[in-house]
């Protein structure tokens, strides 16, 4: 993190200000980049910040868990032949600026157009933006919640010493002082349900998010030292440390398998390891977060492939692997190369998927994926229905999910103007 204002400038002076802004084309939330970087170089700290906060409200989220190196950073003209501008520093400098010097944020705000309401069911970052976007154009929305916290995966699937959780209730209340109405233990199949919010509310988004883990058998029997990293990090970031964790294994090869495995370190195992089908090259997981990993001494095993459970006396001792080789992309066992890796727990983190049974039952068309179906507006197959973030994508990151439910409200807005 670069803390000094000379030397934010100086990383601002690095900026072209190119007028073809490949940075902001790259950008999900089309951030108004050289417009924001040109105000720090003016030393203009607060007009930067309500720049950025005008367009997306996660700002702050961003500058610490977007993947820049693919997005803005990647596209930097100055990165073609030299170093880039390290745009998430200079944004989240000036996020950090303004927490430090106590700033409250600048939003403009329409009137509210009467007669017209929105439920957003989820809290999460796709819903979260949505009623944004809604409530600076004078639309009233309620978000009916079903956990009692707020945030989403970034409440209880990013831990805190990759994000700060008093940035989600800074962001929480910046909402709420625009006049987000929120509703907290409402889900959907359960206490509510579309056709319900249909008779109350013009307009319903759906970001509920992709709620199941996805993960395979590794023994008969039944063992409670197997779990999905949804659960595992949930009961980190909740402080409802798991005890006696041993040697644990965490599979998979992602963002969440990194934090699950530091997550385990912070817990009190024994030792924490990586197991991954594939190698470095072919992980998803950003490289940033590979070495943090690493720098908390965890360790990194590629190319391995974990099979089933080794169990004795009802308790796992290790987990049987194969190790593989990438051939056309994809992970091939290599026949006769077969270990045992000592093991007392495991973390699945291969991914998260949406609720079929659940969306099937509301009514929503769903794609062979089994994400929500929507148009090139963001609406389900239900006329005035829309949904965005994890349940219409997969493996979508916070910054999409964020654009998607920007994206969406937009949609609505555009009806609601409409002659």
């Amino acid at each position: 993190m670069i803390n000094n204002l000379e030397l934010i400038k100086n990383q601002a002076n690095w900026c072209l200000g190119c007028k073809s802004r490949p940075c902001s084309n790259a950008c999900p939330m089309k951030t108004s980049i050289p417009e924001f970087i040109e105000k720090i170089k003016e030393n203009k700290i607060e007009e930067a910040y309500n720049l950025l906060i005008e367009n997306n409200i996660f700002s702050h989220v961003c500058s610490l868990v977007c993947p820049q190196e693919n997005q803005c950073q990647g596209s930097c003209v100055r990165g073609i032949k030299s170093t880039p501008t390290q745009i998430g520093e200079l944004e989240k400098f000036v996020n950090e600026w303004v927490v430090q010097n106590d700033i409250k944020p600048v939003v403009s705000q329409k009137q509210i157009k009467k007669n017209v309401k929105v439920a957003i069911v989820g809290g999460g970052p796709a819903g979260l933006a949505c009623s944004y976007e809604l409530v600076k154009n004078g639309v009233k929305s309620v978000v009916f919640e079903k956990e009692q916290v707020l945030g989403g995966i970034l409440s209880y699937g990013i831990p805190d010493f990759r994000l700060d959780k008093k940035i989600i209730d800074r962001i929480i209340n910046i909402l709420k002082e625009l006049g987000v109405e929120f509703r907290l233990g409402q889900e959907l199949g359960k206490n509510i349900s579309i056709k319900q919010l249909k008779e109350e509310y013009d307009y319903v988004f759906i970001g509920i998010g992709a709620e199941l883990s996805s993960r395979y058998k590794l023994a008969n029997e039944r063992l409670d030292s197997i779990y999905d990293s949804d659960e595992f990090l949930r009961a980190y970031n909740f402080k409802n440390f798991i005890k006696n964790l041993g040697k644990v294994v965490v599979i998979g090869g992602g963002n969440v398998a990194m934090d699950s495995a530091r997550s385990a370190v912070r817990m009190g195992a024994e030792k924490v390891s990586i197991l991954y089908r594939r190698d470095r090259s072919h992980m998803p997981a950003r490289e940033i977060e590979l070495k943090e990993t690493l720098n908390d001494g965890v360790e990194w095993v590629e190319l391995t492939r974990v099979n089933n459970a080794n169990v004795k006396d009802g308790k796992m001792v290790s987990v049987h692997c194969n190790k593989t080789q990438i051939i056309d992309g994809k992970a091939i066992d290599i026949e006769g190369e077969e270990f045992d890796y000592d093991a007392d727990t495991v973390v699945f983190a291969i991914g998260l998927k949406p609720n079929q049974e659940l969306l099937q039952s509301e009514g929503l068309e769903l794609t062979e994926w089994g994400t929500i179906l929507v148009d090139s507006n963001n609406q389900t197959s239900i006329e005035n229905v829309y949904s965005g973030g994890d349940v219409t994508e997969n493996k979508s990151v916070v910054c999409k999910a964020l654009a998607s439910g920007k994206k969406a409200a937009k949609s609505i807005l555009n009806k609601i103007i409409e002659p």
